[in-house]
């Protein structure tokens, strides 16, 4: 086996400030997600995903994935979400075994109503503390990161 290759002062600093900050940063948000809109944020992703399809539907695997939730963990979630009237769920039409989950009414008002608020969440405790530099090079990393951990070939830069 070979050596682990430590990091260095630089690479630490680096590592250690990006799990902080993620850590306070994912907390601030969830709270005020809560506090505002009264929406965890497992809510908010769901209602955006679903919000953000043409017929405001999506198969509960696809959601899963996306999620990257088990679709048991994903199904036990929804079922909350549905006793509040945030979503339904239909069988799928061409495959019995398979779901379908559907953005009602109520969950549409929900996720209009919490989006104006967390965008301005974002933009508080983010976005606006970056340059347009830093903003163009936190995509660039985090694309290059989320390509490799999705097994994508990250392209050549140039």
């Amino acid at each position: 086996m070979d050596a682990p290759r430590w990091l260095d002062a630089r690479e630490s600093r680096a590592w250690r400030g990006y799990r902080r900050m993620r850590r306070l940063l994912d907390l601030e948000l969830a709270r005020e997600l809560m506090q505002d809109a009264g929406l965890s944020e497992p809510d908010y992703d769901v209602l955006s995903d679903l919000s953000e399809t043409p017929d405001q539907r999506l198969r509960l695997s696809e959601l899963a994935d996306r999620m990257l939730w088990s679709r048991s963990r994903l199904s036990h979630h929804l079922a909350r979400m549905q006793q509040r009237g945030l979503v339904t769920r239909e069988e799928h039409p061409s495959d019995g075994r398979g779901s379908i989950v559907v953005l009602t009414p109520a969950g549409r008002a929900a996720i209009e109503a919490a989006a104006p608020g967390h965008v301005a969440a974002v933009r508080r405790h983010l976005i606006d503390l970056l340059t347009p530099e830093e903003i163009d090079a936190l995509g660039a990393l985090t694309q290059r990161v989320v390509d490799r951990l999705s097994g994508r070939p990250t392209p050549p830069e140039g």
